[in-house]
């Protein structure tokens, strides 16, 4: 790999593993287009080491200060003093995060018929021939989106009608026990279908579910920090002690500028996240994933028609 292109796929890792148009989506489109067949497992470890340094940069004082708040909740739990009726923010969502991360378990499960396990989807469905999942992922995105922001401008409305006025925005702040588990199961949904972004579904879901804005995206980004750990944990093991046993060859000054631009991107995607959704401007993502979502269906319809690759017609659909 040259560090030109390794410095290209860190902005694309960045700039999509946090802004709501996924990065398993542009990840499978920008193969597709290239042609490429084979996947460099390690490097693509590194990217989500980068782009997990890039989550801890921005939210180091709510990790830090949730860290605390779990150690002090097992030692309540130890000395029977927890009380869940009186858990204070903190450790309320520390408590939904740890539930929320429960239905990743799921992913696990074998697929009955198949040596598969659910989390295997993902990477069937990023082969050129299943290019029409992602097309429709990406509508299915955009789609979230939009009830999801819909829900939000509703339950500000009516805060409006009633006088509230509360700073940050209108809608509930804490999670509960259903909360968190729709938002985990929509998470485990994300994983499996190239296409639809897991910034953006889980923050729809939480809108959906009349949680504030500002909490939802904030809540999204922490329960996807342990899901970026546990995926450079088993993607690491594939690619450093691969089962045909080869060792593996790294070039590491790309790798490094690789993972450093995906650091140094997705601190700023997350900000500009951020300040997009507090300024009401998602219909940006949504018109996006909606445009590029209906391109890729289009293409792919007509490459199942001929069996090809639209951009590579000399290499067949693999499926």
């Amino acid at each position: 790999m040259d560090i030109l292109s390794a410095i290209v796929q860190g902005i694309i890792q960045g700039l999509t593993e946090f802004l709501p148009v996924s990065s398993s989506g542009h990840l499978a489109i920008t193969q597709h287009i290239f042609g490429m067949t084979e996947d460099n497992l390690f490097f693509s470890v590194m990217l989500h080491i980068g782009t997990l340094a890039a989550v801890v940069g921005v939210y180091i004082k709510l990790i830090i200060s949730l860290i605390k708040e779990f150690g002090l909740m097992v030692k309540d739990i130890f000395t029977g003093k927890f009380q869940w009726s009186k858990m204070n923010p903190e450790r309320n969502m520390v408590m939904m995060v740890i539930i929320g991360l429960l239905p990743l378990f799921l992913l696990f499960l074998p697929i009955p018929g198949t040596d598969m396990k659910l989390k295997d989807l993902g990477d069937l469905f990023s082969k050129n021939g299943y290019f029409i999942v992602v097309g429709l992922s990406l509508i299915t995105t955009s789609v979230l989106l939009f009830i999801g922001d819909m829900k939000n401008k509703k339950i500000t409305e009516r805060y409006k009608q009633k006088g509230i006025v509360r700073k940050g925005g209108a809608g509930r702040r804490k999670y509960n026990v259903v909360d968190a588990l729709i938002v985990g199961l929509t998470q485990c949904v994300a994983a499996l279908f190239p296409g639809v972004s897991r910034s953006g579904s889980t923050l729809s879901a939480s809108e959906m579910r009349g949680i504030n804005k500002q909490t939802a995206l904030d809540y999204s980004f922490i329960l996807g920090t342990p899901a970026i750990v546990a995926a450079a944990i088993l993607e690491s093991k594939d690619a450093l002690f691969p089962e045909d046993g080869k060792g593996v060859s790294i070039d590491y000054l790309p790798v490094l500028l690789g993972m450093i631009v995906a650091a140094v991107v997705g601190f700023f995607a997350i900000k500009l996240f951020k300040w997009l959704l507090k300024t009401d401007r998602m219909y940006i993502f949504i018109l996006y994933t909606a445009v590029v979502g209906v391109i890729v269906t289009i293409i792919s319809i007509v490459e199942l028609s001929t069996g090809a690759n639209l951009f590579h017609p000399d290499q067949q659909l693999m499926f």
